[in-house]
This record gives structure tokens, C-alpha cells and sequence, in this order.
């Protein structure tokens, strides 16, 4: 398949990691208040002078989850990243705090508190952390050239959010009882009472969303406790935020006027391939398209891949 410019998709290929779980490196705290007063957890690893990567996380995950680049990166790089509203250590706000004007938000917020002026950074999210690095170049296009020099979107979508999950294997003619149950799937998973099956998803049903059938268990273990230890109230509010507005509508990509990489993985069940592919036709400048093998978490399931895709990202922009 080929992206824009006729620049050939490339398919990684490998077995998936068997690391056990890598501790995060030293950090610095940074104090963060999104616009309606909610705190952000924030922490800056690795040299005070290094290039700056930003990091955004996905539903239901932390910091946490992006230990194997914060591990690689911070090296020799400033590693921001920061804990969503509701998620982590950040702030639980009151229900109705939960949108996509507050995900571009908080992404502001944090960008502010950690660049000095006229700084740029390559910003890099994750499932909804791509969804709010999106939302935030629409809502904030005119930032996006002083603050960004390049972007990764990695297993993220720009919208139709239910009819992409594969979690029930149905034929076309049931789309629609598809469409129903993937619903009621994405809201339990955020935490929302609906469905008496999966009323409290188990290690099982997360998994099976998460991450690819032949990811390491450690990797499955370490996706459902950060799932386990996500505030219902955060999971609930974002799980609602993304079904009533990602499912709406396709987020334009027109404001996101600088590089952008895009990574997904060919057996995602929660987001398939064909999300980042449709983003890989769309994004203004793509500079590089990844199909990795594995489930949703491409960031544990192939962290070696991603952190030199990365890697590559900055080094390109720096030169």
C-alpha cells in the first residue's frame, strides 16, 4: 500500500518482546493545570537540555505505560509526559469535565508548562493520547507550527470509533447489532454499567482488546493493572467523551500542518489498521507509515520498533 508522496507502507515484522517490566528513570515533577483547574500529573525525564518529546497516553493506561520509550528516550532526550484528566495521578474532575475541548486543553496546558518559548518538541500519543494531539491541532492550529515540529499517531483513530472494534466476529448484515454491542463493550470498558456479561471486564476482556494474542502475559498482566487502578470516574468520563464525540464525526486533519508518523497494528482489535491507514492517507505531511503485527498496545507488544521509529521522527526534524 502506499501513502502520500508514494511512500510504501512498511510491515514489521518479529517476535513480540519478552522483557520483564522496566522501571521508569528519575523524573521532575511539573506542576499543571488544565483550564478549568484540573491538576495534571506531569514528569520530565532525562537531561534538562535534551530535545523535547512529549508523550500522550491512551484510555485507561498512566506514565506507566510508556516505560520502554521513557526508559530508551531519556537518554539523551526531555521526556514530557503527563497523566490524563482522571487517569493516573492527575486529577478526578466532576462529571462533565470529560471532552474533546478538554483533551486539547490539558495537551496545551501541558506544553506551556514544559517548552520554554518558542521551543518545539515531537509529540507522540497513543490511542487517545493521538485522539487529543488531533482535537488539539484542530482547536489550537495556530500553536501547532510554534510548538510541534513533527507528530506520531500510534494505534489512533480520527473517528467511527464502535464500528471499528472487531471484538465479536459478525457478518455485514449484522453491522448494526455489531455497532450495539461494540458500544456497550467500549462503555463497560470505560468503566459505565450496561451489559451483565461484561458489567466488571475481567483480565480476559481487557486483554482481548488491549493487546495481541501472542503478547507476552507479563505485557497482558501490566495492561490490566493499569486498567484496574484507573479512577472509575476517569474511565467512565473518557469512555463517554469518545462515544459521544469520536463517534460522531471524523476529526479533520488540516491543522496538523507539520511531519507526522503514523503507526498501527495489523490484529488491533479495538482500533484496526484500516483507522491508521485512513490517517496515513490524510495527514498533510506523512513522513512514515508502520503496520506492526500484535494488538493495540504496539507501544509494549514492539517497544524496539516504535522507540527507533521515534528516534528516526526526531532525528529527521532536528536535521
Amino acid at each position: 500500500m502506499l501513502g502520500k508522496y508514494g511512500k510504501e507502507a512498511v510491515v514489521e515484522e518479529g517476535p513480540l518482546s519478552t522483557r520483564t517490566a522496566t522501571e521508569l528513570p528519575p523524573s521532575r515533577p511539573v506542576i499543571v493545570r488544565g483550564s478549568d483547574g484540573t491538576r495534571l500529573h506531569t514528569e520530565v525525564f532525562g537531561p534538562e537540555d535534551g530535545y523535547p518529546v512529549v508523550l500522550a497516553h491512551g484510555i485507561t493506561c498512566a506514565i506507566r505505560v510508556w516505560r520502554e520509550q521513557i526508559k530508551d528516550l531519556a537518554q539523551d532526550h526531555r521526556v514530557i509526559a503527563f497523566d490524563h484528566r482522571g487517569h493516573g495521578r492527575s486529577g478526578v474532575p466532576p462529571r462533565g469535565h470529560y471532552s474533546l475541548n478538554h483533551l486539547a486543553g490539558d495537551l496545551d496546558a501541558v506544553l506551556e508548562a514544559t517548552l520554554a518559548p518558542g521551543e518545539r518538541a515531537v509529540i507522540a500519543g497513543h490511542s487517545m493520547g493521538g485522539i487529543a494531539i488531533e482535537a488539539w491541532s484542530e482547536r489550537y492550529r495556530h500553536k501547532v507550527a510554534d510548538r510541534a515540529d513533527a507528530v506520531a499517531l500510534i494505534n489512533t483513530t480520527t473517528g467511527e470509533l464502535v464500528r471499528q472494534v472487531k471484538f465479536l466476529a459478525l457478518s455485514p448484515r449484522l453491522a448494526n447489532p455489531r455497532a450495539v454491542v461494540a458500544t456497550q463493550v467500549i462503555r463497560n470498558f470505560g468503566g459505565i454499567p450496561a451489559l451483565g456479561a461484561v458489567k466488571r471486564p475481567g483480565r480476559g476482556v481487557v486483554a482481548r482488546l488491549a493487546v495481541g494474542r501472542d503478547a507476552d502475559p507479563a505485557i497482558t498482566d501490566f495492561v490490566y493493572e493499569l486498567f484496574a487502578t484507573t479512577p472509575p470516574a476517569g474511565r467512565g468520563g473518557c469512555a463517554r467523551m469518545l462515544m459521544d464525540s469520536v463517534e460522531k464525526r471524523h476529526i479533520p486533519l488540516d491543522g496538523l500542518t507539520v511531519p507526522a508518523l503514523v503507526i498501527g497494528s495489523t490484529h488491533d482489535r479495538l482500533l484496526p489498521i484500516a483507522a491508521q491507514r485512513r490517517i496515513a492517507e490524510e495527514v498533510p505531511h506523512l513522513v512514515d507509515f508502520v503496520e506492526l503485527p500484535g494488538g493495540h498496545c504496539g507501544i509494549l507488544e514492539h517497544p524496539e520498533t516504535v522507540n527507533g521509529r521515534l528516534r528516526s521522527l526526531v532525528d529527521s526534524v532536528r536535521a
